[in-house]
């Protein structure tokens, strides 16, 4: 995932770069058609000065012409050659060919034209080198790429300091929401920023933190207002149910109602009781390290409790705990959580199945049988059922998560060869 500067670098910087590629044939273009522009230019002032000379010295034709032999020995890429047909029409041209005195194959712009001297109809071509121009776009390329190459470099640092500093205060309301928690109940103060935008930010998200915090201590007050106030009116209605059950003259009418009823005001006291313990661990009244836990101690005292229920469904307990795990945690926390993950393996696991342990290396795995994988989307979520044959209050899942969360451990769900594994890493 790429920053929001760098994002705004990279069209600048691609765009530079087309520029670039597209300058180097420009200047190809532009700078040899000015030289050819020039060349030919200078090889009509050659032609001019040179017919003006020759005829203002008034030299005999003897003399002429050995004037003209000398030029051609001497003065290289010059023919002056005697015409006795029609003038033609004056030839602009570049050819490469093979020069004699560079011994090389060059460049050379042409001009191919007529003078007049004494009378007389002479050809001239004139000849200039242009290797010059492929040296000129070398240096006019290099240096492009040096000053562009500069001005972008110059350009992403300046931009990158300025942005440090104008996004400094975004980055310092970013750090406060990673920060924030619910559960301190404190909303988010942010400070004043320069920028009329983040100011109008932070004041969103500070009306936000505030109404977000209120809200949940009003649902938390709730929660536990709601759990309090319902243990004592239920403890009662079971009790009074409890002596209705013992009456005799009760019908088997009459004495199954009661045990329905029973029945239910047991789940839902059971479910209070849950929904009271997950407010206590959200409101931070537990002590995160209120003891020393030794992991496999625990988990043999919690397998002595579960042998018959696992003996009556002929399940198979094994387990694999070579290395004494000890931590520093609230040691009835530590027992739920493993607890409602050793329960729930016996008791969503079918008659004759198997029901393993692995401790190792401050990692617990719990694997029980089962025919498909569990929905991951709503398994830790409270009151989600997880089979369809077996009703539970859904919250014991939701307990367990919340007491890795509040430990600062990670717990996970996989479904591998047949099997549910509930794994808790303890670090």
């Amino acid at each position: 995932m790429k920053k929001l500067l760098d994002k705004s670098l990279k069209p600048i910087a691609v765009y530079a770069l087309l520029v670039l590629l597209l300058s180097i044939p420009t200047y190809f273009v532009i700078i040899d058609f000015i030289w050819e522009r020039e060349l030919d230019k200078h090889h009509y002032a050659i032609r001019q000065k040179l017919q003006q000379r020759i005829n203002t010295m008034h030299l005999p034709d003897s003399s002429v012409q050995k004037t003209i032999d000398m030029l051609n020995h001497i003065q290289p890429g010059f023919s002056f050659t005697e015409d006795t047909v029609h003038p033609l029409q004056d030839s602009l041209y570049t050819i490469i060919r093979y020069d004699a005195f560079m011994q090389d194959r060059e460049q050379f712009r042409s001009l191919r034209t007529h003078v007049t001297v004494n009378r007389r109809l002479f050809r001239l071509l004139i000849e200039t080198n242009m290797e010059e121009i492929d040296e000129t776009i070398i240096v006019l390329s290099a240096m492009t790429f040096f000053f562009l190459g500069l001005l972008l470099g110059g350009f992403v640092w300046l931009n990158r300091r300025s942005s440090i500093r104008i996004w400094k205060p975004f980055y310092e309301t970013l750090g406060k929401l990673k920060s924030f928690r619910l559960e301190s109940e404190t909303p988010l103060v942010f400070s004043a920023s320069e920028i009329y935008e983040f100011n109008e930010l932070n004041g969103r998200l500070a009306d936000l933190t505030q109404t977000v915090v209120a809200t949940y201590r009003t649902q938390r007050e709730f929660t536990q207002n709601a759990s309090h106030e319902l243990q004592t009116p239920l403890a009662i209605i079971k009790s009074k149910v409890d002596i209705l059950l013992q009456d005799e003259l009760l019908t088997s009418n009459q004495m199954e109602a009661f045990e329905q009823v029973n029945h239910a005001v047991g789940k839902v006291m059971h479910i209070n009781k849950n929904l009271l313990l997950l407010a206590k661990i959200e409101n931070g009244f537990f002590d995160r390290q209120s003891g020393h836990v030794e992991l496999r101690n625990a988990i043999n005292e919690l397998l002595e409790q579960f042998a018959d229920f696992a003996s009556e469904k002929h399940i198979e307990i094994s387990h694999w705990m070579p290395e004494r795990v000890s931590l520093e945690a609230n040691s009835a926390l530590t027992d739920i959580l493993l607890g409602n993950l050793l329960i729930n393996a016996v008791r969503y696991t079918a008659e004759h199945g198997s029901v393993s342990i692995t401790l190792e290396d401050y990692r617990i795995s719990i694997a029980n049988t089962g025919q498909q994988p569990l929905p991951d989307g709503k398994l830790f979520k409270r009151f989600s059922q997880v089979s369809e044959s077996l009703i539970g209050s859904g919250l014991g899942l939701a307990i367990a998560k919340q007491v890795c969360i509040y430990h600062g451990w990670v717990i996970d769900y996989q479904y591998r060869k047949g099997q549910h594994v509930f794994s808790i890493l303890f670090r």
